[in-house]
């Protein structure tokens, strides 16, 4: 008697992983609960959905009746066999539901297997639909007639097809449940680009016979085959890109394509012959000249870089072979093109952006750090030396990583680890379609245990001693992952570094004409001056020369995602200069991968900045993340005004406070300027900040020149003095490129004569201007006083009293519309504050400006526009003085003011985007025009500013297409930096603004 506690010789169902209740039972049906059954039930429980293997072959089993005995037989002797059969139900309810539905078909798993060869696999098809060799003037090798045709041909295709399809799977599948030789990754690729072969050989003798059904074809005609079936890397489940080429291209050809494209869909995968010249909406067929004109003078580079992977596939290969060899040169010219980068650029970005957030670390093909980056890295190295390099004229992406290694432009380690990666990320894409054979590139969400357990066993992970197979299969993904996404700095910048730097004596390095290619090929149109670039900031046996040859790949890879990478790298080795002695700068960006990123970004993209983070280089420390986010936004305005009032006044000299301020200034400059484009700063955050540090350095350059002009008399100042900041500085909606509109005003003290008080005023507006306006390299300080009474004729200060006598009797009616935007910004804030209430009066008049006031706004703003535009501006992308444009948004809200100030209080107010608020809240405009002014007006302003930033002096046209136009559009944070679409979206906003300032303004 065995003791209680032995454990039973053949495992229940609990061992074996079965968790299914119905398991034991189904175990007894096989008649495998016993002892003979033992190894059965061990090579069950290796398949990687044990329970969905025991269901099907319980179904299996009730399909073959009788014949269940001979495939259990089978089972018993054959271990191959019962790996193959399985590997392939435990991973696949499809093949699981084929079998049950052919259940004789697995004797094609049997015995001594191999895989069939192509013409084997070809013969197999053709037979089924009793395919023969086409006969008259224009038989060819691969050209045939079916005897079979219809519904028939497509159901007999479809059982074969799938036949072939199972044998392949199951050799695939079978090392998961028995110590069977694993399919190499390319022969299976090998394996189903050949059955794709052989099926569209078939399928279009099946088309021939249909629609030539009593007569010798009349046409010649040629199936290529593109992408991965090109390249005879083809998935399991994917569609299969093809284009048709016959002589002549008529409706006979155009019909036998068509049909051969329905055949196939229908019995074996997706046909799509999209990728033809003008892709969906092309001819479907064209001649052999109609495909080379096309490409000579029309195609797009994407087109040049899908002709990478043609090869003729069936029907006509000689016609096929004429298409390859005519267009194939082509193909090694297409980077020399003009538009090549930025349509490069552009490709990368929409394949990037056509995957839902959610999906990008789950999606294996199109994701971060998936499939498609490898092949897009190795495609467009291929394009940049293949030209040069004949060797590099392979078509599959394991066959040119292999290349690309062998002839000195990658490493060989990088490309022995990136096709590792890539190799698993394809077993993993297989295994997946294999599941359902649907088209799928998606891993199961994290949260779904089941699905990764079941993806980790049909991919033949095992346990490391460490994790389970789940875990390692999330590890070997996070790696693979991880790997991918730093392909292009290994691949692109990597060799170009070790051609320079001499890194590694044993490293391959491309020569200076390779170098030179493949920076041009990454966006830099001076790629001579690159090299000088990366010459010099590794230059010497030095330790930063040694950590800048270790960042410039990632450094390299960031810029060239900028817009002018060749001004990018200039900038960060002009910055790398001036710190040399700053220890913390590389270490920073060594540690610090965001700083860097960031550092990249904006160096590549603004001509405003790097003069600016050259003086103030601890800015670059704010790159880094805080606790709270970005510490770039760290800084309040009220707290930086204070910081630079405080900074400047611990000095008596009135240039070395002003140079104070300067100096937070530009700190102050560089920060708000970063952060904008990096898309941390809306538009009125930007305009306030901007609008604050000029406050801020009017008042301690004030405050300056006041405490020095006290030092020298012994005296206090005779006079209170206030500065009122107008037009935009008033308005709190500064730009970069703006000046600053003030008025100056004082006060004699008690007891001072006036004209001795005024006197000093002047003295001392004109020091503060003077001081202000001297030459700098900074952004400059332009004080602008052309809006005091009288313009620039009348006197530099005046007295309240004199302010209020003047508008009380003179003022006119454009004057009495800069007075809106009236606002102390330094100085006696008291005498500020008493100015703005004088000026109530004359801004918001009683009853509203009169109708001869508004007559005279309109003919100004008339004159304006014709004459203030400056000569060769475009009127329709002027963001100023344009259509629909700054001036036509503020003029038209002002008129507003001036007629409905007096009864609406929340009009008093110097701020366009909050009047128009106040407007809206009023009623006096319905809620769309609202809209349409208030995204009109940000609309220019953030164009306006853009511009400064990339150009690095105050401009306010917009650019024709180009380059300029697209690093606006970037830099104004215009989704994927579509320059036409950014500069479409310009003229609609500003077009529909302009029509409601026709109306409102001009009083229609």
């Amino acid at each position: 008697m065995k003791p209680p506690y032995a454990r039973s010789a053949v495992p229940g169902a609990g061992r074996l992983g079965l968790v299914e209740p119905t398991a034991p039972e189904e175990l007894k049906a096989l008649g495998w609960s016993n002892l003979d059954g033992v190894e059965l039930l061990w090579s069950l429980s290796r398949a990687a959905n044990a329970d969905l293997a025991l269901r099907t072959l319980v179904r299996l089993q009730e399909s073959l009746d009788d014949g269940w005995a001979e495939l259990d037989a089978a089972l018993r002797t054959d271990k191959g066999l019962r790996g193959r059969l399985l590997g392939l139900i435990g991973a696949s309810s499809a093949f699981g539901d084929h079998l049950v539905a052919h259940p004789m078909s697995w004797k094609l798993l049997a015995g001594d297997m191999t895989l069939p060869s192509k013409d084997e696999l070809t013969g197999r098809l053709l037979a089924c639909v009793g395919a023969v060799p086409e006969t008259g003037p224009n038989a060819s090798s691969m050209f045939y007639r079916a005897a079979v045709t219809g519904p028939e041909a497509v159901a007999a295709l479809r059982d074969c097809y799938r036949d072939q399809m199972m044998v392949l799977a199951a050799a695939d599948l079978a090392a998961t449940v028995e110590n069977e030789p694993v399919v190499p990754y390319q022969t299976v690729g090998h394996q189903l680009s050949d059955m794709a072969d052989a099926a569209l050989t078939a399928a279009l003798s099946v088309a021939v016979a249909a629609v030539c059904p009593d007569e010798p074809c009349p046409v010649r005609i040629a199936v290529i085959a593109m992408g991965k079936c090109g390249a005879r890397e083809l998935n399991y489940v994917s569609d299969v890109d093809v284009v048709f080429v016959a002589e002549p291209s008529n409706a006979v050809s155009s019909r036998i394509a068509g049909e051969m494209m329905r055949i196939g869909s229908s019995a074996f995968f997706e046909v799509d012959a999209a990728l033809r010249p003008e892709g969906k909406r092309g001819e479907l067929v064209r001649t052999l000249d109609s495909h080379i004109a096309y490409y000579k003078r029309w195609a797009k580079t994407w087109e040049f870089q899908a002709l990478l992977k043609a090869r003729p596939m069936t029907g006509d290969l000689d016609l096929g072979r004429q298409y390859t060899d005519a267009l194939g040169p082509m193909v090694w010219t297409a980077a020399e093109r003009e538009d090549f980068v930025p349509e490069v650029q552009a490709m990368r970005r929409r394949v990037e952006e056509s995957v839902p957030p959610e999906l990008r670390e789950r999606e294996l093909k199109l994701g971060r750090g998936s499939l498609r980056d490898v092949e897009f890295a190795v495609q467009l190295l291929q394009l940049v030396h293949g030209r040069a390099d004949a060797s590099l004229r392979v078509k599959s992406t394991v066959d040119a990583l292999t290349a690309l290694a062998a002839g000195g432009y990658v490493g060989r380690d990088d490309a022995a680890n990136l096709t590792a990666s890539y190799e698993f990320l394809r077993l993993l894409e297989h295994r997946l379609q294999l599941q359902k054979l649907k088209r799928t590139h998606t891993l199961p969400p994290p949260e779904d245990e089941e699905a990764l357990r079941w993806l980790a066993r049909a991919a033949h992970m095992r346990p490391d001693g460490r994790n389970d197979a789940l875990g390692v299969l999330n590890a070997e993904i996070k790696r693979n992952s991880h790997r991918v996404r730093r392909l292009h700095a290994k691949l692109f910048y990597r060799p170009l570094l070790e051609s320079v730097a001499r890194i590694d004596k044993e490293a391959l390095r491309l020569s200076p004409d390779a170098a030179v290619r493949q920076l041009s090929a990454l966006g830099y149109s001076a790629p001579e001056n690159a090299l000088g670039h990366l010459t010099a900031l590794t230059g010497g046996a030095s330790r930063k020369g040694r950590i800048q040859a270790l960042l410039l790949p990632t450094l390299l890879e960031w810029l060239s995602d900028t817009p002018d990478p060749d001004a990018g790298l200039l900038a960060y080795r002009r910055l790398s200069d001036a710190l040399v002695d700053a220890t913390w700068f590389l270490r920073l960006l060594r540690d610090e991968a965001s700083v860097a990123q960031r550092l990249m970004t904006v160096l590549g993209s603004s001509a405003y900045i790097p003069d600016l983070l050259i003086k103030a280089p601890d800015v670059i420390r704010l790159f880094a993340d805080g606790p709270s986010g970005p510490r770039l936004l760290d800084p309040r305005p009220e707290d930086v005004a204070r910081g630079i009032l405080s900074s400047s006044s611990r000095y008596v000299d009135p240039a070395r406070a002003v140079g104070a301020a300067r100096s937070l200034r530009r700190y102050e400059l560089a920060r708000i300027a970063s952060a904008d484009i990096l898309g941390m700063l809306d538009v009125p955050q930007v305009c306030r900040a901007l609008s604050s540090v000029w406050a801020a350095v009017l008042n301690a350059s004030l405050a300056a020149v006041i405490r020095s002009s006290e030092a020298e008399t012994g005296a206090p100042a005779p006079a209170k003095f206030a500065v009122i900041g107008m037009g935009r500085l008033g308005g709190g909606e500064l730009g970069y490129g703006s000046d600053a509109d003030v008025l100056f005003v004082c006060e004699p003290r008690e007891g001072v004569d006036e004209t001795r008080a005024v006197k000093w005023a002047n003295i001392v507006g004109d020091r503060v201007r003077t001081l202000l306006g001297a030459p700098s390299t900074d952004p400059p300080l332009e004080v602008d006083i052309g809006l005091r009474p009288e313009g620039r004729s009348g006197p530099l200060v005046r007295t309240l009293t004199s302010y209020e006598a003047y508008y009380a009797q003179w003022a006119q009616a454009w004057e009495v519309q800069a007075l809106l935007r009236a606002h102390a910004v330094a100085g006696d804030a008291d005498l500020g504050l008493r100015f703005l209430h004088m000026i109530d009066k004359t801004r918001y008049p009683e009853g509203g400006v009169s109708e001869q006031a508004v007559r005279e706004i309109r003919r100004i703003k008339a004159r304006v526009d014709s004459e203030r535009l400056p000569r060769g501006a475009d009127p329709a992308t002027h963001t100023k003085l344009g259509r629909g444009g700054l001036a036509d948004i503020e003029w038209t809200v002002q008129l507003i003011q001036l007629r409905h100030a007096h009864e609406i209080p929340s009009l008093h107010n110097t701020s366009t985007l909050e009047t128009l608020d106040a407007i809206g809240g009023a009623e006096l405009l319905s809620e769309n025009d609202i809209e349409l002014l208030r995204d009109a007006w940000l609309t220019a302003t953030k164009a306006r500013n853009a511009l400064v930033l990339v150009r690095g002096k105050p401009t306010d046209q917009l650019p024709g297409p180009g380059k300029i136009l697209a690093a606006v559009a970037q830099v104004a944070g215009w989704p994927g930096g579509d320059a036409n679409e950014f500069l479409d979206n310009y003229l609609r906003v500003t077009r529909r603004a302009k029509a409601v300032v026709q109306r409102v303004f001009g009083g229609e």
